[in-house]
C-alpha cells in the first residue's frame, strides 16, 4: 500500500491530459513521504488513501495516475504515535523523482530533527525546486531544517504556542486547514491532509478523482485552504502568548473545568501571572473568559446538534441543565431551549391568536 512502482521525471508534473488505464501509463502525481519517529498515522493515511483512490479506477488501488511511496536514509522500520510500524520502501536516492516530498511529524518532543540525510534529501529538493509539504507538525521538522524561512506555514491551534515559543519571530497559521505559499504546502493534520492531498489531486489529477476519494472516505466535499479549522471559535483575540496558551488549556478541559491555579501549574506560570496577563490582554479575568469559552461551545452544540440540554450541560462542564440555562440566559438573553426553538413558535407564543366570535 505504500510505495508506487512508477515515477516522473526532474519532479515535474506528468503531462496531465488523455488519461488512460493502462499500468504503464505514467502517474500524474508521483509523492514521496518522510516519515519522522512517532509520526502521526491519521495524518499520513488520510493523505495516501486519497491518492490511492484516485489512482484507479473503484476502489483497485493500482498506482496508475498516482504513485507513492516512503523514503529512508536506513531503510528501518518506523513507528508512529499510535505504536503501528510502517516499513520504508525506498532509500532517499534522487528527489527528482518524485512531484512533492511529504514530512509527516508526530510527537514533538520525540522527534527533534530529522537527522543530516534527510536535511540534505530536502535541500537538494528545494534546490531542484521540488515542492515541500509539512503535515501535522512536519511544518517544525521543516523550519528546523532552515526550509521554511520567509514562508506562512499551517500549525495546529493545539501547537501554535508551541511554534511560537520554539521559532521566535515567526507567526504561524492557526485558524486555516492548509496553507499553500509558493512551493511550501503545510497543513494542521488529521483530515486535514486528506483535504491538502485532495489539492494536489484536483490540480494534477482531476477534480473528479479528488471528489471521488472524499466521497469513499465519507468525508461530503473538498474544503479550501482558508476553511477554519474544527475547534470551538474564540472570540476572544489577542497576541499574548501566555494567554494564548492558558486559553488553550481552557478548551481542552471544556467539560472538566480546572480551576487557574491548575492552569498556571501546568503553565509553569503564578496564579497572579495569568490573572495580570488575561486582564492586560483581554480586559477580563481567565475565570470569566473559561466561562465564555463553555458558554460559546454550549451555543454552538444547540445550534448545530440534537443533543438534550442535559448533554449538552455535562459536555460544557456545567453541573446540570438548570445551571447552564441560568448561564445561558445572563450572557445570550435566551435560554438554550428558546434557542432551538423555531423562530415560528416563539412568535406564536409571544402573539395570542385571536378567535372569531
Amino acid at each position: 500500500m505504500y510505495s508506487g512502482s512508477q515515477s516522473v521525471k526532474a519532479g515535474r508534473p506528468a503531462n496531465a491530459s488523455g488519461a488512460g488505464k493502462s499500468n504503464h501509463e505514467k502517474p500524474r502525481l508521483s509523492v514521496g513521504f518522510i516519515l519522522a519517529k512517532r509520526f502521526t498515522l491519521c495524518a499520513f493515511a488520510n493523505f495516501v488513501d486519497v491518492l490511492r483512490l484516485a489512482a484507479d479506477e473503484g476502489d483497485r488501488s493500482r498506482p496508475i495516475l498516482c504513485n507513492w511511496t516512503v523514503v529512508s536514509d536506513t531503510m528501518d522500520p518506523v513507528p508512529s504515535s499510535s505504536g503501528i510500524i510502517v516499513q520504508p520502501k525506498e532509500r532517499l536516492g534522487d528527489p527528482r523523482r518524485f512531484n512533492y516530498i511529504v514530512v509527516v511529524g508526530g510527537l514533538m518532543e520525540e522527534t527533534p530533527n530529522l537527522g543530516s540525510a534527510y536535511h540534505k534529501f530536502l535541500h537538494e529538493a528545494a534546490e531542484a525546486g521540488i515542492p515541500l509539504v509539512g503535515i501535522c507538525t512536519g511544518a517544525f521538522l521543516l523550519h528546523r531544517a532552515g526550509l521554511l524561512d520567509g514562508y506562512r506555514c499551517c500549525v495546529s491551534w493545539f501547537h501554535h504556542s508551541d511554534f511560537i515559543e520554539q521559532f521566535e519571530g515567526l507567526d504561524p497559521v492557526a485558524d486555516q486547514i492548509f496553507v499553500v505559499d509558493r512551493d511550501r504546502l503545510t497543513c494542521s493534520g488529521g483530515v486535514s491532509s486528506a483535504h491538502l492531498a485532495a489539492y494536489l489531486v484536483d490540480k494534477h489529477v482531476g477534480r473528479a478523482q479528488a471528489s471521488k476519494s472524499l466521497h469513499i472516505m465519507i468525508i461530503d466535499d473538498a474544503l479550501q485552504a482558508e476553511k477554519p479549522q474544527p475547534g470551538i471559535p474564540l472570540d476572544l483575540k489577542t497576541q499574548d502568548p501566555i494567554v494564548q496558551r492558558a486559553l488553550l488549556i481552557m478548551q481542552q478541559n471544556i467539560d472538566t473545568p480546572i480551576s487557574v491555579q491548575e492552569i498556571a501549574r501546568r503553565m509553569g506560570n503564578s496564579k497572579r501571572q495569568i490573572e495580570r496577563h488575561f486582564r492586560l490582554s483581554l480586559d477580563t479575568s481567565p475565570q470569566v473568559a473559561f466561562l465564555n469559552i463553555r458558554l460559546d461551545m454550549a451555543h454552538h452544540l444547540m445550534e448545530k446538534s440534537q443533543k438534550s440540554v442535559a448533554q449538552v450541560a455535562v459536555d460544557c462542564g456545567f453541573c446540570d441543565s438548570s445551571h447552564l440555562s441560568r448561564m445561558f440566559r445572563r450572557r445570550y438573553g435566551c435560554t438554550p431551549q428558546e434557542l432551538r426553538r423555531p423562530v415560528s413558535d416563539q412568535v406564536s407564543d409571544a402573539v395570542p391568536v385571536l378567535e372569531e366570535a
